[in-house]
């Protein structure tokens, strides 16, 4: 009874402290992502006032968050969607890889981490949180803008190639054989393309099995299909993100729409106990050994994500605004990077590793609201004082020939 009250309280402590903060974000129009972040880092390992009871049910309500983020996300696109996105984007994954895993590579190499940490930390740089962004599209009004099916053909790109990374760093780590390694490999490319297949082909036959006209068997029976084919896919060393956002891919119609409606409050209370749990597994004192290097390597790789979403918003045909928008959306790191990073501590290949990797993802997880929001009002901000510069004001009377068209932008 002891134990169940002292859960009670601080669990309801949190929800009560997230609804405080995610008010007050509001009200100064900021994402509260990072003050859930906070919030966690001060009540962790090595925080104000750790937690105890209830760290376990967060951290299982945590992984719902995610699950139910990327849920929500492949509700707003259907099988074709994803399918005509990748055909066209798979340059841009290419590019993403090359620009954001390099450096996370070149700075394990240099610290003299050897080639597995450098494997480890090239996963960490290159991955974007598909949860955080997830979040802040939703939070900033852009799931029907045109940059985000660009921002979310990269995110699947990155998702998908996990099944292919997440079993070659294991079995780097485990130093397994090359034909065990092989076999684990075969399995999640497999089970990835299986539910691909199944979600592209039969999408309408699972609309109709899922699809009710009473909001309670409809909650049920999607949430259920959607943690059992997570659940399925983790097992099978495929990511549970990857199978919720195929699950969501699947729904169409109006058991889509009805489905969102009915979610939606709980993916907000999940996601948020998703960042603060982030938080509480923390240690704040192991961050300042390691902060220099994971400041520079998070400016680089900021950049260099910046870049990855500019050039391909360009090769979709975008407009400068919606570049700006998708470079800054694609800045933040969260859940898989942690996971990666998470794998080489266990294994003990570097003891530096896990502290720069958890400094070098806060840093990101909260720059990257930020980027999203205002990298496309700096940009243009800039390029307009360069225009202004570089050519003379037009005489009086005369009018800007540059076309405004604000519907264009969504």
């Amino acid at each position: 009874m002891h134990s169940s009250a002292i859960f009670l309280i601080e669990f309801g402590a949190i929800i009560l402290g997230l609804g405080l903060l995610g008010r007050l974000a509001g009200r100064l129009q900021f994402s509260p992502i990072p003050l859930y972040l906070l919030a966690g880092l001060a009540f962790g390992e090595g925080g104000l006032l750790p937690l105890g009871a209830s760290e376990e049910f967060v951290a299982i309500g945590a992984e719902i968050g995610v699950i139910l983020l990327l849920l929500m996300l492949g509700l707003e696109y259907t099988a074709s969607d994803l399918v005509s996105n990748l055909k066209t984007q798979y340059p841009a994954g290419l590019v993403d890889m090359a620009l954001n895993a390099l450096p996370g590579a070149a700075l394990a190499l240099l610290m003299g981490w050897g080639p597995v940490a450098a494997v480890v930390l090239a996963g960490v740089t290159w991955i974007s949180s598909s949860g955080v962004i997830a979040k802040v599209l939703g939070d900033l009004g852009r799931l029907g803008n045109r940059e985000t099916p660009v921002i979310l053909s990269i995110l699947v790109l990155e998702d998908l190639a996990m099944a292919v990374y997440l079993p070659i760093i294991t079995a780097l780590l485990a130093g397994v054989s090359l034909a065990a390694g092989s076999v684990t490999l075969a399995i999640a490319l497999g089970v990835a393309g299986l539910v691909l297949f199944v979600a592209v082909r039969f999408g309408r036959v699972i609309s109709r099995f899922v699809s009710s006209e009473d909001p309670e068997k409809l909650l049920l029976v999607v949430l259920g299909l959607t943690l059992l084919v997570a659940g399925l896919a983790q097992q099978l060393q495929v990511s549970a993100a990857v199978g919720a956002f195929l699950v969501g891919i699947a729904l169409s119609g109006e058991v889509a729409e009805g489905t969102h409606n009915l979610l939606a409050p709980l993916r907000d209370l999940f996601a948020a106990v998703f960042f603060v749990f982030f938080g509480l597994h923390t240690d704040p004192q192991s961050i300042p050994p390691v902060i220099l290097p994971a400041l520079a390597l998070a400016v680089v790789t900021a950049l260099t994500k910046i870049a990855t979403g500019y050039w391909a918003a360009r090769r979709a045909g975008v407009s400068p605004k919606g570049r700006w928008r998708a470079g800054g959306t694609l800045v933040a790191r969260g859940e898989f990077s942690i996971v990666i990073a998470g794998l080489a501590v266990t294994a003990g290949v570097e003891p530096q590793l896990g502290p720069l990797a958890t400094a070098y993802v806060l840093v990101l997880v909260i720059l990257g609201p930020l980027t999203a929001r205002y990298t496309e009002p700096i940009a243009l901000r800039l390029a307009g004082r360069g225009a202004a510069t570089a050519a003379p004001a037009p005489k009086s009377g005369e009018e800007s020939l540059e076309p405004v068209d604000e519907s264009l932008e969504r």
